[in-house]
């Protein structure tokens, strides 16, 4: 039986994982009674030391949309930083058999070939509106490189696309689009609006999977044997893209929620906001040799999610 820890428990994908490994036969241990933190190197090592873990899934994270990245730029780089760097090494310190980083597309420069593949990365700048995550991501993932390198962990990491689903942020500043637009359509239909207002001119693509599906790819990428992984991973670019396979304008997703709400008021384009990066479509063609695809439409996903943020409100 495998002792597996899942960091950032409570957050969209820490939860997700949860969800899916807690009727297996291995001990999920979640720090919900204990107050540890995650910012403090002592601390994480303390706790990796009495726990003696074979797994971990380092889902923790300071995470945010456009506004956030933007604004709390000092936060951004160095909460990460600081959570990576502490459990990572903690990880190798303390003998974990196998860590699973979780990255973001966000890594990939600001202007990339479509579909975006691993060998992208540090090809060109980066998107200036959420530098400061993607710097600190980036480190993480060159971080479990140089540790397997120097001293033969199994660290991995895969690259999700953009997430929406259960336990998502809606805070009207922080939230990701997707969140964010099903929140202003679902309240402007229940207030009884006649139009709500979406950030920049709608025309950037962006690609969405169901968290549920990063959680069913992603355990499926941890449960490879350390030399399947490595074959498929590359040496280069040891990290998987994990995403659905196509992209949606934010206008036509926006026209998604509102059908799907029952929306039929007015969508208002405030070009004075930033797009952010025009096309982010992900490349595939690893996850593919794992024989893994999504299980979750965007439709049925997008339904589902909007019935959770009801049952918020």
């Amino acid at each position: 039986m495998k002792k597996i820890f899942i960091a950032g428990h409570k957050g969209m994908v820490g939860s997700a994982i949860f969800r899916k490994l807690k009727n297996n036969s291995n001990k999920i241990f979640i720090a919900n009674k204990i107050k540890l933190n995650l910012l403090d190197q002592k601390s994480v090592l303390s706790f990796f030391k009495r726990n003696k873990f074979d797994e971990v899934y380092l889902c923790a994270a300071k995470v945010g949309g456009i506004h956030a990245n933007n604004t709390y730029v000092a936060d951004f780089i160095y909460q990460n930083l600081e959570i990576q760097n502490n459990f990572i090494h903690s990880a190798y310190l303390t003998d974990v058999k196998k860590l699973m980083f979780l990255g973001s597309s966000c890594v990939y420069p600001k202007k990339p070939k479509i579909p975006i593949k691993e060998e992208y990365l540090l090809t060109s700048e980066l998107e200036n509106t959420n530098e400061m995550y993607a710097v600190a991501k980036l480190a993480g993932l060159k971080m479990c490189k140089a540790y397997n390198s120097q001293f033969k962990t199994d660290f991995r990491a895969v690259m999700p696309t953009n997430l929406y689903g259960q336990n998502d942020n809606y805070d009207s500043l922080n939230s990701h689009v997707l969140a964010a637009l099903i929140k202003k359509i679902v309240l402007a239909k229940k207030q009884n609006k006649k139009s709500f207002i979406i950030w920049g001119t709608g025309k950037p693509k962006r690609e969405f999977l169901h968290v549920d599906d990063l959680a069913d790819a992603t355990i499926k990428i941890m449960n490879l044997s350390k030399s399947k992984y490595n074959k498929i991973a590359g040496e280069k670019f040891p990290f998987i893209n994990v995403g659905s396979g196509s992209d949606i304008s934010i206008k036509d997703l926006a026209e998604l929620i509102s059908r799907i709400v029952g929306f039929r008021g007015e969508m208002i384009f405030d070009k004075s906001k930033p797009d952010g990066t025009y096309r982010k479509l992900m490349d595939n063609t690893k996850l593919r040799k794992i024989k893994w695809k999504p299980k979750i439409s965007l439709n049925s996903g997008i339904k589902k999610t909007i019935e959770d943020f009801k049952a918020t409100i």
